[in-house]
């Protein structure tokens, strides 16, 4: 049985998403992928991200088709009365409601959960916002730059090197690291609806989310005093904690235990090292692991990376080279693996995208249920005839 033939695990849910940007659509592109029945719902002038360049025909940017697949498009304007009726009869069935929409916002207009829950008792509403409603910061707006500054991942970077200015990371980590807890959340709150028969209220805070992720390791010190100070997980703070250069490139070399880092130094022709608490003592080595890692960059200079590579493996040592974006489509292992996938889209052409990444033996996740929709595609399909 191919996996166009076998059920999708999601089958027969409907999520109505009034989300934007990344945040929301991405959860929802994941439960698309899943095989729910995603109906976005966007403004007249659609979604803001559909604008982001490059793109091949407007209000059809890569970055919109990246994070939209597997859903149909509806247009209604939520601030006229007529457009909030037919949204109310689009949930009347639904399963979830998902929102990036100000829940005061969504209040001033009768589409709270309490309100939409007398029309629909089995709806789940997922409130996607940048804080937590019950802070000081409930009502204030956020974009992924908000929340890395205010979160302190922007300030790792002068943990890193007391010289350096902060630095936001070079991706969208506070969209993205929201959109899977926000997939993840609503998952959960089928289950539990699907034990209990009671659907819920869900919020997915991108403020709260990246904080809980950062400080997984970076709560290090702090765990244990009476005023939370002593933040910061050294071993990822060290200047030397970085891909090191080889004679020819970069590569990245990570001995980890005691035996890869006894393994490791016997590799190099180092067995004076062998007995050195930097690799029979965890404890010491972590508390020394700068020095530890500069030794680690001036070894690498001496061989080419393809000769680390070989060396690293025979050793049983992880290793990997580092490679430039540009390289992924062509890594052997993500062409083993049918990562990067090119669909013909009915008016965007060929274009790339990349296949959900876990596998399901029984209900697989797919990147072609459906392309990525234009703005209204099913507007008629979902809502019938535009009313006069």
């Amino acid at each position: 049985m191919t996996a166009a033939q076998k059920p999708a695990i999601l089958d027969g849910v409907k999520i109505v998403d009034l989300t934007s940007v990344v945040f929301g659509p991405l959860a929802t592109q994941m439960l698309g992928d899943l095989g729910a029945d995603v109906i976005k719902v966007e403004s007249p002038e659609g979604d803001l991200l559909r604008q982001v360049q490059p793109s091949r025909n407007k209000l059809m940017g890569a970055a919109f088709l990246g994070a939209n697949r597997n859903k149909r498009s509806v247009i209604l304007d939520l601030k006229t009365p007529n457009d909030r009726d037919r949204l109310r009869k689009l949930l009347a069935d639904a399963d979830v409601m998902i929102s990036s929409i100000r829940p005061a916002a969504l209040a001033r207009l009768s589409l709270d959960p309490e309100t939409l829950r007398r029309e629909n008792p089995k709806l789940i509403t997922v409130s996607a916002t940048g804080f937590g409603q019950d802070g000081p910061y409930a009502a204030k707006p956020a974009f992924d730059d908000i929340v890395q500054s205010v979160s302190g991942m922007a300030s790792l970077a002068s943990l890193r090197d007391p010289e350096a200015a902060p630095a936001y990371a070079p991706t969208i980590l506070a969209d993205k690291l929201g959109g899977v807890t926000a997939a993840y959340a609503v998952m959960a709150a089928l289950f539990h609806r699907e034990r209990t028969g009671v659907p819920q209220h869900v919020e997915v805070p991108m403020f709260e989310t990246l904080t809980s992720f950062l400080l997984t390791e970076h709560m290090d010190g702090a765990t244990f005093e009476d005023n939370p100070q002593d933040f910061g997980y050294a071993r990822m703070l060290v200047p030397h904690r970085r891909p090191v250069q080889t004679s020819d490139g970069f590569i990245t070399i990570l001995p980890y235990t005691n035996v890869q880092w006894a393994r490791f130094f016997k590799a190099v022709g180092r067995d004076d090292m062998l007995g050195h608490l930097w690799v029979t003592d965890m404890d010491t080595r972590s508390r020394n692991i700068g020095a530890v890692y500069d030794m680690v960059a001036q070894l690498a200079l001496t061989r080419t990376t393809k000769e680390w590579l070989a060396l690293m493996e025979q050793a049983d040592i992880p290793a990997m080279p580092v490679r430039n974006l540009s390289d992924l489509p062509s890594d052997p292992h993500l062409a083993a693996t049918g990562f990067f996938q090119q669909i013909a889209h009915p008016t965007e052409g060929a274009i790339w995208t990349t296949r959900p990444p876990v596998r399901f033996s029984a209900t697989p996740a797919r990147h072609d249920h459906r392309p990525a929709p234009r703005l209204g595609e099913h507007s008629e399909e979902i809502l019938g005839p535009a009313e006069e």
